[in-house]
């Protein structure tokens, strides 16, 4: 009977053993190829949001607790500024996007990296020309009031997703934000709209209709 469990206590041993080891071995394998395919996912994301820019953004990037922020030059002036960050206020949880500056602060694009939306209602801010984007390019977040028309504000919301984009504009405000505090420039509040030069505290998350 000893035996018999020492035999198996030396099974489960062995077992453990190399499943951990076929774990690392397929890690490091694919760690690698993992990493290439997320930097050109976040090169392609510069690409489509920045002004044509002759440097590497990535170079030299500025990373803070909710956002990267990355600088675009173009025969050594600066072009733009590309600031990746994130909301957890999606109707589905965590939405990331990468929203894209020029350096008077007005929105040259937006694209949505990563988000758990419904399909075909919170998802539709990933099309070309929804009514969030149309809402925000080629404005600077410093002259809207950056809510919902539905809470007051002057974004077009998805039709039957107000949460959703309410997140949406969550995000944008926080790229912006980051933007210019990097900058040393003044913040939107999250509250009133209005800009200051104050920690921006973040607003929470009130109800309304979606899908």
């Amino acid at each position: 009977m000893e035996s018999s469990l020492k035999n198996m206590v030396l099974t489960l041993f062995i077992i453990t053993l190399v499943a951990s080891g076929v774990l690392g071995l397929v890690y490091s394998v694919t760690e690698e190829p993992i990493q290439v395919a997320q930097q050109a996912k976040t090169t392609a994301a510069l690409a489509e949001v920045l002004p044509a820019f002759d440097n590497n953004p990535a170079e030299g990037k500025m990373e803070t607790e909710e956002a990267v922020i990355y600088t675009a030059t173009n025969g050594g002036e600066v072009v733009g500024y590309a600031v990746e960050t994130s909301t957890q206020k999606g109707f589905s949880g965590e939405i990331r996007m990468m929203v894209g500056f020029k350096p008077d602060g007005e929105i040259y694009n937006i694209q949505v990296l990563q988000h758990s939306e419904t399909p075909g209602l919170g998802s539709k801010m990933t099309e070309p020309g929804n009514k969030l984007i149309v809402s925000f390019v080629g404005k600077n977040p410093a002259d809207l009031k950056m809510s919902v028309k539905k809470d007051g504000g002057d974004i077009d919301a998805l039709t039957a997703s107000t949460i959703s984009s309410r997140a949406y504009v969550d995000a944008v405000q926080r790229a912006y934000n980051a933007m210019q505090q990097m900058l040393g420039k003044s913040v939107i509040d999250s509250v009133s709209g209005a800009t200051s030069t104050g920690d921006w505290e973040e607003e929470n998350q009130k109800g309304g209709n979606h899908e």
